[in-house]
């Protein structure tokens, strides 16, 4: 009993101890409900932040490191997906890094970091692992590292993610921290982002620090426990956004840590921008999300632009230690942080109001000598002198931002320059530039027809022409909702959406009974001599030029688009379209699998949930997973290649069947798509990674 009380006590004198009239709440701690009650707020803030650093053990020695210091000052950071085509040109067989980033430039004044995706949504539709896509990407890892020197000659720091979740597909012979750090440290890339991670654990700086080649690690949420702030440099901040701003808890407690807010669907980036502003942190300007595009409006580029100018020029003063958020401002919905540093002091200020305010902005303590700089506009202040207060005075738009710099000295030519710079940005308010968003417009890549046939050619299998063809089909991406944008746009839509339903008249064509077997590609390799220029996991399963004995009438995989199409050209065929091969497999009642409305194990290969691939089912060996038309192995044992389409910034496959293989452990894992009413969106890049082991295809001719 006696022990029980003085638990009860104990925990009774830690509740007091962290007592507060404004807790933190996630990864904010809320700012003050009235002007009036500033100052009590400011010493309850304070008093918890020095109560918590001792609790947590938080030391500065991670962010006194010169190798991990670069981190401080990383305010802008696209996530980019490895897919966007900005970014690689399959043509030429090059990373366009120059061009990826002039478009940056050009639309919101560029970059500070990148983080490079090259996993997920794809991961799991065969059993490569997060380390095996990294190593699969175009010329493998010596072009990586040529690629992350072209990024650092631009002054660019590169991340990639790692994924604690992917536990299901080819074990990695080292542990995670340890295969992240040594392929980091042979590419040349500076940092990590930790997916879906609560702080990114020791572990992994510790691996990281043994390779010679330290890196920075960024994990996605803010870390469950404040110690982690002492080897997580940075973070991404997932953050609520009342009128008054609120500040954050990891900035708050260290001030060279670095935030970089991220809320990557929403389509209206002001309060991103203003609760970023405010608190002296950074911005994830992600608009390539999984292959769907998410742009940045032309204001909100203006924004980042013009706020990043700041937060990069003024970077030494965004750490100062003396930080004090909900600095005094004078009238309603303004908001300021103070920044004093070495002689200098910076005002990061942000109006809340739907409406401009002008005049009396900040009353400051008189001090004689000090000049004043509107920042934001370019302009110097000439204080008022009033009751031993100066009153600045300035502009602010609406839901706008205003900076200020005091300093001793007047400005430099430096300053003068920037000043000169920021003047002549701000001559153009923001709420000049549109604001309204649109989705990117996507077009699917012409299959060009076939000599007709007079009769079905060996092997394939009549359909017959369809008049009234309902072609009822929907995306499988696990993120993205219903907004438009997702999945694919039909060149009868008029954007792109997940669900698709058209009644539709489809001509006579022939289809391949089954999927084109390694027997059959193997022919074509004999009479074609084909051999692809990119051959990085080229039937990666074969050996010697030949396949596995026994493997002759199991479906050719390892098979990128490219070589699927050569393969079609060769024997006078062509891919399907999408609603010719659903029509083929499903008939016109609508069926939900080929046999029927209901899921038959008998009817299709048992699914793989393990570390390794088994290999593809014979194509003839579930006769009762014919389809209407007699045509066999349309679900359940390879994927097979259909459409493609573009947008500006993305290539994407339509994939139908639905694979074998699908590992077990997580559901960020490219999910299947057994029921004829579904199909699989794949990003394309280059047949190096785009080529999978349950990846295969077959082929129509267009009926005379």
């Amino acid at each position: 009993m006696n022990r029980i009380l003085c638990l009860l006590l104990l925990a009774a004198s830690i509740g007091l101890a962290q007592d507060t009239k404004y807790p933190p709440q996630g990864q904010q701690l809320p700012g003050p409900p009235e002007k009036s009650d500033t100052a009590d707020w400011l010493k309850q803030v304070q008093g918890w932040r020095a109560e918590e650093r001792v609790r947590a053990g938080l030391s500065s020695e991670a962010y006194e490191r010169q190798d991990l210091k670069w981190a401080q000052s990383s305010f802008i950071q696209p996530q980019s997906m490895i897919e966007d085509r900005y970014f690689y040109d399959p043509a030429q067989r090059r990373y366009t890094v120059d061009r990826y980033l002039d478009d940056l430039d050009k639309r919101y004044g560029g970059i500070d970091s990148v983080l490079l995706w090259p996993v997920y949504p794809n991961i799991g539709i065969d059993n490569r692992n997060q380390f095996d896509l990294l190593r699969d990407m175009p010329g493998g890892l010596p072009a990586l590292k040529q690629m992350v020197a072209a990024f650092h000659s631009r002054g660019v720091r590169v991340l990639f993610p790692t994924m604690p979740w992917d536990v299901g597909t080819r074990t990695e012979p080292l542990s995670k921290p340890e295969a992240i750090a040594k392929l980091m440290a042979e590419i040349g890339a500076d940092g990590v982002n930790g997916d879906t991670f609560s702080g990114v654990p020791r572990s992994y700086r510790v691996a990281s620090d043994k390779t010679g080649h330290p890196i920075v690690f960024e994990p996605e949420g803010y870390p469950s426990s404040d110690e982690m702030l002492n080897w997580d440099n940075m973070s991404w901040g997932y953050w609520k956004y009342p009128f008054v701003p609120m500040i954050s808890r990891g900035k708050w407690l260290e001030a060279r840590h670095m935030v970089n807010v991220c809320d990557r669907w929403n389509r209206d980036k002001t309060d991103n921008l203003q609760a970023a502003f405010f608190n002296g942190v950074g911005y994830e300007s992600w608009e390539n999300i999984w292959g769907i595009w998410n742009g940045i409006t032309e204001r909100d580029a203006e924004a980042i632009r013009r706020v990043a100018k700041i937060e990069r020029r003024f970077a030494g003063l965004l750490v100062s230690p003396d930080w004090e958020p909900h600095t005094p401002t004078v009238q309603y919905g303004i908001f300021a942080s103070k920044w004093p540093e070495r002689g200098q002091t910076l005002w990061t200020i942000v109006n809340r109001n739907e409406y401009d305010v002008e005049g009396r902005q900040l009353e400051l303590p008189m001090e004689s000598g000090l000049h004043y700089y509107d920042v934001w506009h370019g302009v110097e202040l000439a204080p008022v002198m009033k009751n031993g207060q100066a009153v600045l005075s300035f502009q602010m738009e609406r839901n706008g931002f205003g900076a200020v710099l005091a300093q001793e000295n007047p400005a430099d030519a430096s300053l003068q320059k920037f000043l000169a710079e920021m003047r002549a940005l701000n001559s153009k308010p923001l709420l000049t530039f549109p604001k309204q968003w649109t989705f990117l417009p996507q077009r699917i890549v012409d299959i060009g027809k076939t000599s007709p046939a007079a009769q079905a050619p060996q092997g394939m299998i009549r359909i017959p022409a369809a008049k009234d063809f309902v072609f009822a089909v929907n995306g499988i991406e696990i993120e993205g909702g219903n907004d438009v944008g997702v999945d694919v746009q039909y060149p009868w839509d008029d954007a792109p959406r997940r669900h698709h339903s058209h009644k539709m008249q489809i001509e006579s064509f022939y289809i391949d009974k089954f999927p084109v077997t390694n027997a059959q590609f193997k022919a074509f390799l004999d009479a074609a001599h084909y051999h692809p220029a990119d051959d990085h996991n080229f039937l990666r399963d074969w050996k010697d030029g030949n396949y596995p004995a026994g493997w002759d009438n199991k479906p050719v995989t390892w098979v990128s688009l490219e070589d699927a199409r050569a393969y079609a050209k060769w024997a006078g065929k062509r891919l399907p379209h999408e609603w010719e091969w659903q029509y083929a497999a499903q008939g016109m009642d609508g069926r939900l699998y080929p046999w029927g409305n209901d899921w038959r194990d008998s009817c299709a290969p048992r699914q793989e949930h393990g570390h390794d691939l088994r290999g593809p089912t014979n194509v003839d060996a579930f006769p009762c997973g014919a389809s209407p038309f007699g045509v066999m192995d349309m679900t359940g044992n390879v994927w097979q290649w259909t459409d493609e389409f573009q947008d500006e910034h993305t290539r994407a496959a339509i994939l139908r069947g639905g694979g074998y293989y699908r590992p077990s452990g997580s559901r960020w894992y490219f999910p299947s798509a057994y029921r004829l009413d579904e199909h699989g969106k794949y990003l394309l890049i280059a047949p190096s990674k785009d080529r999978a082991g349950t990846l295969g295809f077959r082929c129509v001719k267009d009926a005379g």
